[in-house]
């Protein structure tokens, strides 16, 4: 394998929703079949997602295969974003706009070589907002996907309630930036 090779868009292209419904379907293939893990389901919030301000989605690629994913865009003070989270939010959290980090995902031929990490880096690590926060459920991979997040500098800020489509989550954040230049982790 190369080094992955990043791609990044600003506009949700028809090209772009192909390539990431496609990669989306391959990903979560095991969960397809819950109603928030449904193709329908990632469309309609890629839909969403895609039109609002300061989105952008990135693209891992070895050679020309695609590897993985990441996608978000900006959340401010008034978004729905913060009222999904159980508890209030401290306004030093909400008073400057924040990326919402809404998916990552890699094809599992390239899980555990560093691709998830150098795609979101590649995301979240460029990013003008200062901070960056994400909705995870914290029993994915038995917890293995939260203890990587905590190894990338995230922090658990709040809880997202469950719903009748999605499980309970954690909010996790941390700077768009780490200090270390972002080296930590996987």
């Amino acid at each position: 394998m190369t080094e992955t090779v990043l791609r990044h868009h600003r506009e949700l292209t028809a090209a772009l929703r192909r390539a990431l419904v496609a990669l989306y379907s391959e990903v979560r293939a095991p969960l397809l079949h819950l109603p928030n893990y449904a193709v329908a389901a990632f469309v309609e919030r890629l839909e969403l997602h895609g039109g609002q301000p300061g989105f952008e989605a990135v693209l891992g690629y070895d050679g020309t295969e695609p590897v993985g994913y990441a996608y978000g865009n900006t959340v401010e003070s008034g978004d729905r974003w913060w009222a999904r989270l159980a508890r209030a939010t401290p306004p030093e959290l909400t008073a400057a706009p924040t990326f919402a980090l809404r998916e990552l995902g890699v094809r599992a031929r390239w899980r555990g070589t560093g691709a998830a990490r150098r795609i979101h880096e590649g995301l979240a690590g460029g990013r003008g907002e200062g901070r960056v926060m994400l909705m995870v459920n914290p029993a994915a991979g038995g917890g293995k996907v939260l203890a990587l997040y905590e190894a990338w500098g995230y922090q658990v800020v709040n809880e997202v309630p469950p719903t009748a489509e999605a499980p309970p989550l954690v909010a996790m954040a941390r700077a768009c930036r780490l200090p270390d230049g972002g080296a930590a982790g996987n």
